[in-house]
């Protein structure tokens, strides 16, 4: 059974729907898919022309959520690193000591919980490319470019090519990221891993796999005329104003490099990856779980030349309920439409300022509870192609 995701808005809907086996009967089929279509049209996110602007939903949002505190943030940076450095030394002190097989389920435990809190670092870092670290840009820069080269993240140039993606939300031309396929271009491989077995292989390569990609060979954005990527100054990513700063990111990546090197010639190999490059996969696995979601889901639209605009891209996302995890993250998950909207607003104040303009988004607001695992499975099953929207007469 080969599931389908049509995306669009006010044209192009994200609709999931499912072929019927040929041996069903023809009423029955009719019966499901008419079932199907009205609980789609339900859930459906709205992409009419919003009824309000920009400027409104600014007025609506206390005055003191967009002032951006140092002190604050130096704050929130230094508990998440006290976290970590706590975390770090719980692990290398007492772990190896455990005996079996407690050792074996202790690290697995610390790689999660540590990379955890990482991600919540590489959430600030994220608000650094924002300038919703300070008031200062060169403050947001060192503290960006420094928490971002720890973590294997070249930090101008995914700066660069995430601004866009916040510059060109929901288009289905010029995203920058999560791009739904159109159905005559799903590569042949993709019906025979349209199954159980399939999806979880694609998940998994996903959660390890999709952030070097996408870094190393501008995996899932947009093409280009040449080979893009995020290391190279040259590369069509970016214009001759952001060539140098690619470069100075690229020297921060190898200064990471050559004291991850020395570390693990000094502490070996094992001790390095057990305590570091362990809980830096579950930081990609967290960062693709949280963009992919975010933009991946049979709710929401996308939109082709004709009917995009800025507006109405901001709020073609959604946001995530992931539990206790949202404030480890600082909210990143669960203020994502307010970020789209405003993404100046610091995330100790995302959250407040979410709940001021919730009620003028009205149905334009969506998020999701759904256990994360689940979530998952749907998007890899339901989402995966887009097409005109069958139930408009717009394009």
């Amino acid at each position: 059974m080969l599931s389908k995701v049509a995306a669009a808005a006010a044209g192009r809907s994200m609709e999931a729907y499912q072929r019927i086996p040929s041996d069903h009967s023809t009423t029955l089929a009719h019966e499901n898919e008419k079932k199907d279509s009205q609980q789609k049209k339900r859930v459906r996110a709205p992409s009419d022309k919003p009824p309000f602007t920009l400027a409104t939903l600014k007025k609506a949002i206390p005055a003191h959520c967009f002032h951006r505190s140092l002190v604050r943030s130096l704050a929130y940076l230094a508990y998440d690193l006290s976290v970590c450095s706590a975390l770090f030394y719980i692990a290398k002190t007492y772990i190896p000591i455990l005996p079996s097989p407690l050792n074996y389920v202790a690290w697995p435990l610390y790689w999660f919980i540590q990379g955890a809190f990482m991600t919540g670092i590489w959430v600030i870092g994220h608000e650094c490319g924002h300038r919703a670290f300070s008031e200062y840009a060169w403050v947001d820069n060192t503290v960006g470019l420094t928490l971002h080269s720890a973590l294997m993240t070249p930090f101008f140039a995914w700066k660069y090519s995430h601004r866009r993606h916040h510059s060109n939300t929901g288009s289905l031309s010029h995203d920058e990221v999560y791009l739904p396929r159109l159905e005559d271009s799903i590569p042949w491989y993709s019906k025979h891993l349209n199954n159980p077995v399939g999806r979880v292989i694609r998940i998994v390569s996903m959660l390890f796999l999709a952030f070097p990609l996408y870094l190393l060979f501008n995996a899932s954005s947009q093409k280009h005329d040449r080979f893009a990527n995020h290391y190279d100054p040259y590369s069509p990513i970016f214009t001759d104003r952001e060539r140098l700063q690619v470069v100075i990111s690229d020297a921060g990546i190898f200064a990471a490099l050559y004291v991850f090197y020395s570390v693990s010639k000094a502490h070996g190999f094992a001790w390095f990856f057990c305590t570091y490059l362990a809980p830096l996969l579950v930081v990609f696995a967290l960062f693709i779980i949280i963009t992919y979601l975010h933009h991946t889901n049979p709710t929401l639209p996308h939109y082709d030349n004709s009917e995009w605009e800025w507006f109405r891209g901001a709020l073609s996302t959604i946001d995530l309920d992931f539990g206790w995890l949202n404030r480890v993250l600082h909210h990143v998950t669960n203020t994502h439409i307010c970020h789209h909207l405003i993404s100046t607003i610091p995330h100790y104040h995302a959250l407040e300022a979410t709940e001021a303009i919730k009620p003028i988004l009205g149905d334009y607001y969506q998020i999701d509870s759904t256990p994360i695992h689940k979530m998952l499975y749907r998007a890899a099953k339901e989402c995966i192609y887009a097409e005109p929207d069958q139930d408009s007469e717009d394009q």
